[in-house]
């Protein structure tokens, strides 16, 4: 029986927006028994290259304490200094120093109270955002938020380095084992990177001079234009002089390992519907669901079984439930799902993965808030834009 080639990675929750979209919570964000899998070195002087540190800039590490990323942190802070900038050290998400990291004066000058970190992190050129450095749900505001609102203020750059987002084709996110490690590791390493960045400019032209169409087998068919909407290209290009292009959250947010072509459209043309596969809304197992779209908006919900609970989640969700937020097109060719196995690497960002989301369009430049977030991971669809084929059947068209 061949493999179902239609997938969903349904993710419904009232989420805080972070990092380039609302990532799922890992099964395993920060550690594994692989570490000593990974070349350390290799990996601090890859993500200092695609920061191009100029002498003088200010770079802060937020991470996570006693993981085994711990052996990073020296790593950069060596590299930081032989740019020329100057290494501000590496805290936790709630302001405190990470244990062993040198310079931690800049922890105490964050001080206790939120209200001042804003200030603080105002300075801040760089942020290096490492693995486990997550928004916290128990508190209402800590450090990896308050360097958002920095972003959001069109100052600063962060290099967002997850090394999380493997989803099984049981759609459960997986641990980072060391066959994940593996596939990330040398998607940093050996990714052409100026061949992606190339890409990722054609598919930019392409998207805002025709209309960009996304089908699938299963009966996806929709259809949006971009016009001059913001495309963020993560294409891992985190210099400061690619940020006088940034005109969102995200673009400032650079992740890495790099891969996608993201944009959330004109809203008022999306038209269109997206079919399912099986899987839970509202508490509720439903299978055969279409969501029918006009203006950017859910005007009907089909379903074989379980439609209430789909519109139980959409009515909690408020407008941007009902709401078409994102394409996301992957390019990388090194984090495509490998063949024979049946997983998808790095939240959809390998070559022929195609996501369309539901919700909060706030950090890819749009006006809908609320903070739900729903992705849908497709492997088989086909993308054309202006008639032009881009993906076909999940398979990324050479050009």
């Amino acid at each position: 029986m061949p493999r179902q080639r239609n997938l969903a990675v349904l993710l419904a929750f009232m989420c805080l927006l972070t990092a380039g979209a609302c990532a799922p919570e890992s099964a395993d964000m920060a550690d594994t028994d692989a570490g000593e899998t990974l070349d350390m070195p290799a990996i601090a002087g890859a993500m200092l290259e695609r920061a191009a540190l100029q002498p003088g800039e200010r770079v802060l590490l937020l991470g996570q304490p006693g993981t085994r990323w711990d052996p990073i942190l020296q790593l950069l802070s060596e590299g930081i200094q032989e740019a020329g900038a100057e290494y501000l050290g590496a805290v936790d998400i709630f302001g405190a120093p990470l244990p062993g990291a040198e310079a931690a004066e800049f922890a105490t000058a964050l001080g206790p109270d939120p209200a001042g970190w804003g200030d603080a992190l105002a300075g801040v050129d760089l942020a290096i955002k490492l693995p486990g450095a997550i928004p916290s749900p128990a508190v209402d505001h800590d450090v990896y938020r308050a360097l958002q609102d920095v972003l959001r203020g069109d100052r600063g750059r962060t290099v967002h380095f997850h090394w999380a987002g493997a989803t099984s084709f049981e759609m459960v996110e997986l641990p980072v084992d060391e066959n994940v490690d593996m596939v990330y590791q040398r998607a940093l390493l050996e990714t052409d990177y100026e061949a992606l960045a190339a890409t990722l400019t054609a598919f930019e032209a392409a998207l805002r001079a025709g209309v960009a169409r996304v089908t699938t087998p299963a009966g996806t068919d929709i259809s949006f234009e971009v016009a001059d909407r913001p495309v963020t290209r993560q294409d891992g290009d985190a210099s400061v002089a690619r940020m006088a292009e940034a005109r969102n959250l995200i673009d400032r947010e650079v992740e890495l390992p790099a891969g996608a072509a993201r944009v959330s459209p004109v809203v008022e043309t999306v038209q269109g519907r997206i079919a399912f596969p099986p899987a839970q809304w509202g508490g509720s197992v439903v299978e055969g669901l279409v969501l029918s779209f006009a203006e950017g908006r859910v005007v009907e919900v089909e379903a074989d079984s379980g439609r209430e609970g789909v519109i139980a989640e959409l009515d909690a969700a408020g407008d941007a439930g009902r709401t078409f937020r994102e394409l996301a097109v992957g390019f990388n060719p090194l984090i495509a799902i490998p063949d024979g196995e049946e997983w998808i690497p790095y939240y959809g960002y390998g070559a022929g993965v195609v996501r369309l989301s539901l919700g909060d369009n706030t950090e890819l430049g749009g006006a809908v808030g609320g903070g739900y977030v729903r992705w849908n991971f497709f492997t088989d669809a086909t993308v054309a834009v202006g008639g032009e084929v881009w993906v076909r059947d999940g398979v990324l068209v050479a050009r």
